[in-house]
C-alpha cells in the first residue's frame, strides 16, 4: 500500500506557479517548514507533508505504510490527487533520504531537488545490520519511556548541539515534538530507518535533475557526505552554510530560504 499523508497546500493561489514539496526529518512535522514556505509564498505553492507517525499523521497502523518505497508511492498518489504533474522537492535528513529515493524512482515527477543534511544510505551490509540494531534500541526506548523523555534524549546528541544557541525557537521546536506518538515514531525507526533503506550510492550517477546539496559547516559528517555525493552525481552542486550545524533551515532560515529561491529560480 502507498503511505497516507496529512498535508497543507499553501502559498501562491496562482495554479500556474510551481509546487515545492517539503519533507521533514525524524521527529519533525509539516509545520517545521512554515517559515520557509511563507518566505517563498509569492512565487511558489508549498505542499507541507506530515510523514507517517509524525505531526498530524498518527492514525496509520500498517507497518508497510512506513517504508521508504511506500512513502514514495504515496507521494505519487498525492500528486495525482492534487493534479500536480511535477514538483520541486526539498527534504531534510530522513525527509531528504525520501526525497532522493523519490527522485531516483520517479524522476518524471521531480523538477529540482534540494537535500539538506542527507545521506544516500549505508554502503555495506555490516553497516546496515549495525544501524538496524541501533534503531531497534531507539524504538524500544521510545516505547518504554515515551515521547517526552525520548525528545530530550534525542536532542542531547552532539549532532544537534548548535541548535541550543536559539533557545526560544528551540523550545518551540521541542514543544511541537512532544505532540508525536511513540508507537508511530517507533514504527518509523523500524521501517524507514537508514539501516533498512536501500543504498542509493550506486544510483547517484543516474540523476539528471538539478540537485542542490545543503549542509551546515559545523556538521562535519554531512558536509563530507555532500562532497562525496556531488563527486558521483553530475547534476549536483554543494553549498555549505556558515555558522550552523545539522538543521540549517532551523538555525539559518533566512539564508536557507535565500539558497532555495536562488536554486529554484535558476533557469540555466
Amino acid at each position: 500500500m502507498a503511505a497516507p499523508f496529512t498535508y497543507v497546500l499553501s502559498g501562491s493561489t496562482d495554479r500556474s506557479k510551481s509546487v515545492v514539496v517539503f519533507l521533514h526529518g525524524f521527529l519533525g512535522c509539516s509545520s517545521d517548514w512554515e517559515e520557509i514556505a511563507a518566505s517563498l509564498a509569492d512565487d511558489f505553492r508549498a505542499l507541507l507533508i506530515d510523514l507517517p507517525g509524525h505531526g498530524g499523521n498518527l492514525v496509520c497502523n500498517n507497518d508497510d505504510a512506513y517504508t521508504i518505497d511506500s512513502n514514495a508511492r504515496g507521494l505519487v498518489k498525492l500528486f495525482d490527487n492534487l493534479g500536480i504533474a511535477k514538483a520541486h522537492v526539498i527534504g531534510y535528513s530522513m525527509g531528504g533520504r525520501l526525497a532522493l529515493y523519490f527522485l531516483i524512482a520517479y524522476p518524471e515527477r521531480c523538477d529540482r531537488v534540494i537535500l539538506e543534511s542527507t545521506s544516500p544510505g549505508l554502503r555495506t551490509d555490516a553497516e546496515c545490520t549495525a544501524r538496524r540494531r541501533y534503531d531497534e534500541q531507539l524504538a524500544q526506548r521510545l516505547e518504554r519511556d515515551g515521547v517526552e523523555a525520548f525528545v530530550h534524549y534525542w536532542y542531547e546528541q552532539r549532532l544537534f548541539e548548535t541548535m541550543i544557541g536559539y533557545p526560544e525557537r528551540f523550545q518551540r521546536l521541542l514543544d511541537r515534538r512532544r505532540h508525536n506518538d511513540s508507537t508511530g515514531l517507533a514504527r518509523s525507526l523500524r521501517m524507514m530507518g537508514t539501516g533498512v533503506q536501500p543504498s542509493l550510492w550506486p544510483r547517484l550517477s543516474e540523476i539528471n535533475s538539478p540537485l542542490l546539496l545543503l549542509a551546515g559547516k559545523k556538521d562535519h559528517k554531512f558536509t563530507a557526505l555532500a562532497g562525496e555525493m556531488a563527486d558521483l552525481c553530475p547534476t549536483a552542486e554543494v553549498r555549505i552554510i556558515e555558522a550552523c550545524g545539522h538543521n540549517v533551515h532551523f538555525e539559518q532560515p533566512e539564508r536557507f530560504a535565500q539558497e532555495v529561491r536562488s536554486f529554484l529560480q535558476d533557469v540555466r
